[in-house]
This record gives C-alpha cells, structure tokens and sequence, in this order.
C-alpha cells in the first residue's frame, strides 16, 4: 500500500543562483576516433555526413548505443508490451478531481497508466504531465482535463517542477561526493540521443533540431553498500565542483573493470530526454542495466532486466487551488535491498 509523504519544500533542491565561477572542465582522455564507415549498429565516433559538411555539425561526445544494446532493447520491449497489456489499476499516491499521481513500475509503458484509470469517457480527457521511460520507476502526474493538463505541462517546461531520481550506477567509486554537469544534449545523425560539448548549444544537428542545455546535480549516497539514504536537500551551488562538458568523457571501462556500486541522487535542472541516464554514461558511472549508455547487462551473475532508476520526488503547485504539493514514491524493491545492507554496514 502506498501513501502520500509530504514534506516542506525547502527540502527540495531550488533552482540554483548561480554556476561556479571557474568551472573545471572535463580532461579529454583519447583522440577524437576518425571518420569510419557505419558500423552494424548505424553510428561511428564520427558520422560520413559530419565530414562530407565539412565539420559544420556538432560532433557528440557521448559514445554510440554498444551493438547489445539492440537485442537487449528489442527482448525487454516484448516484455513490457506483455506486462503492460496485463497492467490494471494504477498505483496511485494522490488523487483528486483534478489529477493523479501515480507510482509507474519498471517495465511498463507510462501511457499504460492511462488505460488503467477510469472510464472510457474519463479517459478521452486523461493527459500524462511528465513521461518516464519505459524501464524507469516512480512518480508520474496525470490530469483529468485539457486545461489543467496544459498548465501543469507548462510548470514543467518552465522548470517550476522540482524532481529528484535515485539511481543505481556500477563503475568506479567517484573522487566526488557532489556535482553539478552542465553540457549539450541533442540526436545524432541516426536518431541516437547524445550528450554535445556545452559550446554546441544553439548549433543545428543534422535532423534539423538544435542542441539545447542539458543540467544535473548528483550526490553519491553509497558504495558497496556503505552510506545512508538521506532525505533530498538543497545543494548549495556554489560550494560544488561544477563540469561545464567541452571534450569527451571518462574512459570507457569494460565490465569486469567495473567493480563499485554507487548510490547517487540526481537533481536534474532541465527536462531532457534521457539526461540522467546520459550525465552518468559521461560521468563513468552508467546505471546498472542501462545497457543503452553503457551499463552492465549482467552483475554478479544475476541478469538485469531492467535498469536502477526511480523517480523519487515531485514538488510542484497545484494548478487549481495553488496549494504545494510534494510527493515521495516508495521504494524499488532494488533500493529496498541496498538500503538494507547499507544500514547492517553503518
């Protein structure tokens, strides 16, 4: 059963005031790879039309989808079309005449929410607010009319919505505890989506689309099972290391180099497609059964059907009566079983 946690909004991360004035940027690890012919996968470091343009378009710095990723990504969406067919009854937090916040499973396509909420008729006016991919956990908003749809989708464009995720990332254990990632973010020639230098933003892509900003904040909660699962707070700006992304990222490690498990909180500042999941491939940190960016399909001998991501937290006006709202989802079971070992281990 789950159940409405309020708490005050100053516990919630507030846009930030100000960037760090000298930001450090990112050490280029490895020569940009030259020009190459498509691979099987339909992408290389640097695509044929970048050269043929003469470098006129901005060249990603975040690597292309691994050739798992494709049979990976194929066999999870036939199982989500299956679990998502067999889906009833939303898991709601809250609801009114209004709207609904629900607490969407891993594996399930988000608009299968919407079938599972009330009448034929009602549903001709059910609108998802905010959208989660199909293997992300956690809370959703739906609205139950066409004009407060329209003005909750626009405090979410706006940024007027505070959100944090929690995310499960093997790797190696970071240097920092905090940090803030500013960079590009936009599709690749082939529809892919990537992260872009922080210079590229405004720059066209070859799809006709501009790379637009793309900002995070993440705090390390644990590794290995060590740390403590505290309660989401403002993290002061201007007292974090702050990457302002110009070159590509961490080295790409192979899986049996990578050998901690890391509990981050991530505050992202902008609504991108996939932008958590993109800032921690950049960071050296993919989350666990991301295979898409980088992350282990198979850890521990235990194959990952999903990915480690929940969607924690959502604060937001209410469009009607303008009372605040803040909802907590409840925990995966995968965050369950972390936080578990990390309390035996404090």
């Amino acid at each position: 059963m789950t159940k409405l946690l309020l708490f005050p909004t100053s516990h919630l991360l507030l846009p930030p005031k100000s960037l760090r004035r000298n930001p450090i940027p990112v050490p280029f690890f490895a020569a940009r790879p030259p020009i190459m012919s498509l691979g099987p996968d339909g992408e290389s470091g640097g695509s044929s039309l970048e050269h043929q343009s003469g470098g006129s378009y901005p060249i990603p710095v975040s690597p292309p989808y691994p050739a798992q990723s494709k049979e990976v990504e194929l066999r999870r969406a036939m199982t989500a079309e299956a679990r998502s067919g067999a889906y009833s009854g939303a898991d709601l937090v809250f609801e009114d005449e209004w709207l609904a916040v629900a607490n969407k499973p891993a594996g399930i396509y988000c608009e299968t929410l919407l079938s599972s909420l009330g009448s034929a008729t009602i549903q001709s006016e059910l609108h998802l607010a905010n959208r989660l991919d199909r293997d992300t956990s956690g809370l959703m908003v739906i609205t139950k009319c066409h004009k407060v749809a329209a003005k909750l989708v626009k405090a979410f464009t706006d940024h007027k919505v505070k959100k944090t995720y929690l995310a499960l990332c093997v790797g190696r254990a970071p240097k920092w505890e905090k940090i803030n990632i500013n960079s590009g973010h936009g599709r690749s020639k082939f529809g892919a989506w990537r992260v872009y230098s922080a210079s590229d933003v405004s720059r066209i892509l070859p799809g006709g689309s501009f790379v637009k900003h793309m900002a995070t904040s993440f705090e390390v909660l644990g590794i290995n099972g060590r740390g403590k699962l505290r309660e989401p707070t403002d993290i002061d700006m201007e007292e974090v290391e702050s990457i302002i992304v110009q070159q590509k990222g961490d080295e790409i490690i192979g899986d049996d180099e990578k050998t901690d498990e890391v509990l981050v909180r991530a505050y992202p500042k902008s609504g991108r497609t996939h932008q958590i999941r993109l800032h921690c491939q950049y960071l050296g940190l993919s989350i666990k059964g991301d295979v898409k960016y980088g992350g282990v399909h198979e850890w521990k001998g235990v194959i990952c059907e999903t990915h480690a991501l929940h969607a924690e937290t959502l604060s937001f006006e209410h469009p009607v009566t303008g009372v605040q709202l803040c909802f907590q989802a409840p925990l995966p079971l995968w965050t369950s079983q972390l936080t578990e070992a990390m309390m035996l281990n404090s």
